[in-house]
């Protein structure tokens, strides 16, 4: 792997909306959600948002580039080419001590990275026709 992971950034509303339809793993405090976009392209695209509920405009930004700065740190390592991720703050983002973030990061980062098993289906028990249960 010769070439540098190349990273963008999310910029319009459809483009996290549409990250939104895919995985997410929480972790302490933040939120990523992960979609594999399947077009082949080893580009990696970000995008980070907090909403009214973490705060103030202030505590929002505060939190917003905590997670901007974590994601550059890891998302390099971490991240799989293909995929748009969107950065979530939650609650304690602004406060949270600056390893445990990254620990947060790196965690839900890990995690959407490995594939899951499909979910096993529980065999459906009906109840005969014409009976109630």
């Amino acid at each position: 792997m010769s070439d540098p992971l190349k990273i963008e950034r999310l910029t319009s509303r459809p483009q996290f909306l549409a990250a939104a339809k895919g995985v997410s793993e929480a972790r302490g405090a933040v939120v990523v959600q992960r979609l594999d976009r399947g077009d082949g392209a080893p580009v990696v695209r970000l995008g980070f948002t907090a909403t009214r509920k973490v705060g103030n405009a202030v505590i929002r930004n505060r939190a917003k580039r905590r997670l901007r700065e974590a994601a550059r740190a890891l998302a390099p390592l971490l991240a799989v080419p293909g995929s748009d991720y969107v950065f979530i703050a939650r609650m304690g983002t602004a406060d949270r001590p600056w390893d445990r973030l990254l620990d947060d990061v790196k965690s839900a980062l890990t995690r959407l990275a490995t594939p899951r098993p499909a979910p096993k289906s529980a065999p459906s028990q009906t109840a005969p026709a014409g009976q109630d249960s």
